[in-house]
């Protein structure tokens, strides 16, 4: 056994407190990113990443998740050397990919909301577009309905009936201004979810701007009436305003977009590789 212990392992503190690694995530859904699998030799600086072992068995990195896996050396390689650095794209790791994770997720929220309010939107205009035709028919099902259920056959009342018959008595006009107002916010929610999901500068900013205003009316109304659903979604922007403004520095907090591009490169590439590459060598 050489002097250093296997690559890519570490001592714990004697009071262990567990991390999520974002990189452990990522390749448990996509596997591992290993160089050298079906090279015929290995050269010293290709150690960063591949290493001899014992019995023809060779330690690769994980150049995303620094997990090193033995692996058998090829019977018929495909090439005689590791390609060189500038031939290699090395995938996401550290803050640059936490990031990537977290904006997605954003992504996926911004994009749900895009779909319920399109259909809502959609669901206004056809209304308008057969208003009288539907009206009646409205009408005349909540009577039934609110008859069934024991209640008055009058337009008085409260609740849920109450808020549908409600609703279908807004003037066209007036339906007209709200699907619009509705299709406009569709369409935000929609730029945002795309320009998150391929990292856009200017989506994280779209993001913050929209999420920020709308907090008070999410305040108002949860002190209108409580729901637990409201709490949760004020929960969850009030989150993503802290993440977009400290995480992602934006209006120039933390040194700003210089300062987390320059996070992003030292985290991230054959610097950083190097840099984290554990001295010593393979067990033999």
């Amino acid at each position: 056994m050489a002097d250093s212990p296997l690559p890519g392992t570490q001592k714990h503190p004697r009071r262990f407190v567990p991390r999520f690694h974002y990189e452990l995530l990522a390749c448990g859904i996509s596997g591992h990113e290993l160089i050298g699998t079906d090279v015929a030799r290995l050269r010293p600086q290709d150690a960063v990443v591949v290493r001899e072992g014992e019995d023809g068995v060779r330690w690769h990195r994980c150049v995303r998740c620094d997990s090193w896996l033995p692996l058998e050396a090829p019977v018929g390689p495909a090439r005689e050397f590791v390609p060189d650095h500038e031939e290699i794209v090395v995938p996401l790791r550290g803050r640059a990919l936490r990031d990537k994770i977290v904006l997605r997720v954003i992504a996926i929220d911004r994009a749900f909301h895009f779909v319920l309010l399109a259909i809502l939107a959609v669901a206004i205009f056809l209304f308008v577009a057969h208003e009288n035709e539907l009206r009646d028919r409205v009408f005349r099902v909540l009577a039934d309905l609110q008859g069934a259920f024991g209640g008055p056959r009058t337009e008085q009342g409260h609740g849920v009936l109450h808020d549908i018959r409600h609703l279908f008595t807004i003037e066209s006009g007036t339906l007209t201004k709200i699907g619009i107002v509705v299709a406009f916010y569709a369409l935000l929610e929609g730029a945002e979810a795309v320009g998150l999901w391929y990292g856009k500068r200017w989506a994280e900013y779209l993001t913050f701007l929209a999420t920020t205003l709308l907090l008070p009316l999410e305040v108002y109304e949860l002190t209108d009436r409580f729901s637990v659903l409201k709490v949760l979604t004020l929960l969850i922007n009030l989150a993503v305003v802290v993440y977009l403004l400290l995480a992602k520095r934006l209006f120039g907090l933390r040194g700003g977009g210089a300062a987390e591009e320059a996070q992003r490169e030292a985290d991230s590439g054959w610097a950083a590789l190097e840099r984290t590459a554990p001295s010593g060598s393979a067990p033999v």
